[in-house]
Order: structure tokens, then C-alpha cells, then sequence
């Protein structure tokens, strides 16, 4: 399925890598924020994002989106059939806008919200409309590129709009994860948060500098977690036995004092001072735009090594990545609208059956 039209509420770093993955998909999207620097920024980073998928679909692209630049919320969710929220993490400014979003959105649009921890039923409160159409929706930078998206239904959402948030996310080569209960943080940040907190202490220790950290992983478990995921590397590990062997034999260490993150280390410009000094001893001779390169570069390039993989078929990000660059083919070589026209009407589905369901419910 395609989206006719998308809003995006925010043009960060998050808001606009959705901008640009819904743009390369040749969706239209209008986009509000009230930052003077706003084009600029997106611009900036739609740059990256053509130069990314040029690498990964060199014959040639899906005619691109329209993007407008929005005076108002109002303005921006007009018609749209898919709204994305990503102003920043406070929870009175989340309260304001869909608030906002929700009083003028139309009823059968979904909302996907980009928190990285904020959960869906706190922000509901503020709907006074259509809060059952809000779900989570938080994607991993840079956007355009790494596919999975967390879907969080709040104590409002209706199941329908769960499931249609999936076939739309899915529509524009994302990769959808329904968490099964609703917790701050969710999944991903909260194991990245993990990893986080123990970093600091390793370098505000002095047991290895910022530099050393980052080779550790990239050069070890980083490759690991690309094509598999933690269990999958462990079962592995622990031999023809599987997992049960692995936990007999590592479950112990659970009890060994290795670890420092039930304490978090004291959050001052002493320790500011010591990461940022490392940093930038170790990449202040690359600019931003050029690190996102790299970046973006670097992803590309697992994601295609590992289409290749699994007999041909793809393994992991690599097989997902294979149909997508498949769909964006058969986009660029749509030969008349009005087959282009047919496909985003039987696409439009879904969301209006969910509109008839809020509808009904509603009545």
C-alpha cells in the first residue's frame, strides 16, 4: 500500500529523515515547523538521503514527493491519510501539538508519534477527538535508512489502527515491531540506554577512552548484532547444545559484580568536558554532513552484502532491504498514472475501514 499525502509535525534530525524516506517513496508530505532554519535543515539532510538511495538503486529513482512547508499544524495535516509527530521530548509541548494535530487531522489519518520514550497513553490525553488512532511510531536514525520502526498502542488505541500503522510503515520499506505492552522507553533505547550507562563509567573510570569503546564494539559484537540479534549470536555460542547450554554455562555471571548500571555516574561538565574532549580527539577531523556520509555509506553497504546472503534471498535487514529496493524499482517504472492512481485507491483502504470502526465505536 502508498500514502496519497503525509504530514510531518517537526524537522529535526527525526522529522526529517521521515520527510525524506516518505519523499523518496514519492509521497507527497507537508511538513510544519516553526524554526526560521527549518528549510535549511531538511534540505541538509535530503541531500544524505538522495545520495543514499542513489547507491542503493543506481538505475534510477521513484519520481520524488512534493514537499510544503506549512504556516500552520492545521495547514500541514489538511488531507493527510498518515501524520508523523516528532517535535522534541517534553511532554506539555507533545500535549499542545496533538492536541492540535487531532483537532484538525482528518478522522480516518493515523498518527505515529516519534518518542523515543514517552508512552502513547500519556499523550492521549490531550486527543479529545480521535485519541484511538495515536500510536507510537519510533524509527532509529537516520531515518531513511534503518528500517525498524517500534509500534506502541496506548490504553485508547483500537487494535485497527495498530495494524494499519504496520501496513503503512511497511509500505515505505520499514521493517514494524509491535511491542506487546506498554512501558516507558520501550525496547531499543532501553538496551541502548543500558550500553550507554556503562560506557560512561568505563571512560569517566579510566578504564578505556572513547576512541578504545567504540573500536570494542565495531570491531567485535557490532559486526554480530548486524545480521543477527543478541539470542541468535548466543545461541550459537553455546554450541550444538543451543541456548539452554549457553545459560547453564553464562548464567551465573548474572550474579559476578561486573556491572555498574543499577548507578549512573554523576551527570556534571566534569564528565561533559571528558566525553566531548575524546570525541573530538577521535573524529573532529570529519565534519557532521561528512560522518553522516560515512555513515549512511557504511549502511548501505552491510544492508546490500547482506542481500546477497541466505542463498540470494536476503538474511535479516539484507532480505528486507532487497524488497525494498525491488518496490522502489517497480516505482520509478510505473508506466501510467492511472495504474499509479489505482494502487494508492486500493491502498486507501485500510485506512478508511479504520475510520468506520472509530465511527461505529464512536456512535
Amino acid at each position: 500500500m502508498t500514502i496519497e499525502k503525509a504530514a510531518a509535525i517537526g524537522g529535526g534530525v527525526i522529522g526529517a529523515g521521515w520527510v525524506a524516506r516518505l519523499l523518496l517513496n514519492g509521497i507527497d508530505v507537508a511538513i510544519y515547523d516553526p524554526d526560521p532554519e527549518a528549510s535549511r535543515k531538511v534540505s541538509e539532510v535530503m541531500k544524505g538521503a538522495r545520495r543514499a538511495y542513489k547507491q542503493m538503486l543506481p538505475s534510477g529513482l521513484p519520481k520524488e514527493g512534493k514537499l510544503t512547508f506549512a504556516k500552520t499544524i492545521a495547514e500541514a495535516v489538511t488531507d493527510a491519510d498518515f501524520i508523523q509527530e516528532s517535535v522534541p521530548e517534553r511532554l506539555d509541548l507533545k500535549h499542545k501539538v496533538l492536541a492540535e494535530i487531532d483537532l484538525h487531522a482528518p478522522a480516518n489519518s493515523i498518527i505515529g508519534s516519534s518518542t523515543s520514550g514517552i508512552k502513547p497513553s500519556d499523550m492521549q490525553v490531550a486527543m479529545k477527538k480521535h485519541p484511538e488512532r495515536l500510536v507510537v511510531g519510533h524509527p532509529f536514525n537516520p531515518v531513511y535508512l534503518l528500517p525498524l520502526v517500534e509500534i506502541v498502542g496506548g490504553a485508547q488505541t483500537f487494535p485497527e489502527a495498530i495494524e494499519v500503522a504496520k501496513e503503512i510503515y511497511s509500505s515505505i520499506g520499514m521493517k514494524p515491531v509491535v511491542i506487546r505492552k506498554e512501558i516507558e522507553a520501550f525496547v531499543g533505547d532501553r538496551l541502548l540506554e543500558a550500553a550507554w550507562r556503562e560506557a560512561l563509567w568505563l571512560i569517566k573510570d579510566g578504564i578505556c577512552t572513547v576512541e578504545e569503546l567504540d573500536d570494542i564494539m565495531r570491531y567485535s559484537f557490532g559486526l554480530r548484532w548486524a545480521q543477527m540479534g543478541m539470542f541468535q549470536v548466543y545461541r550459537i555460542a553455546g554450541g550444538e547444545a543451543g541456548m539452554r547450554h549457553f545459560m547453564a554455562q553464562f548464567g551465573p555471571c548474572l550474579q559476578w559484580p561486573w556491572t555498574k548500571l543499577t548507578n549512573v555516574p554523576e551527570f556534571n561538565d566534569e564528565l561533559v568536558d571528558l566525553i566531548a574532549g575524546q570525541s573530538d580527539d577521535q573524529s573532529s577531523k570529519w565534519s557532521i554532513r561528512e560522518l553522516e556520509k560515512i555513515r549512511d555509506d557504511n549502511l548501505v553497504a552491510i544492508m546490500e552484502a547482506l542481500s546477497k546472503q541466505n542463498k540470494g534471498k536476503g538474511w535479516g535487514a539484507g532480505a528486507l532491504h532487497k524488497n525494498y529496493t525491488k518496490q522502489l524499482a517497480e516505482l520509478a517504472s510505473a508506466k501510467t498514472k492511472a495504474s499509479g492512481a489505482a494502487a494508492k485507491a486500493k491502498a486507501t483502504k485500510p485506512v478508511k475501514k479504520v475510520a468506520k470502526k472509530i465511527a461505529g465505536k464512536k456512535g
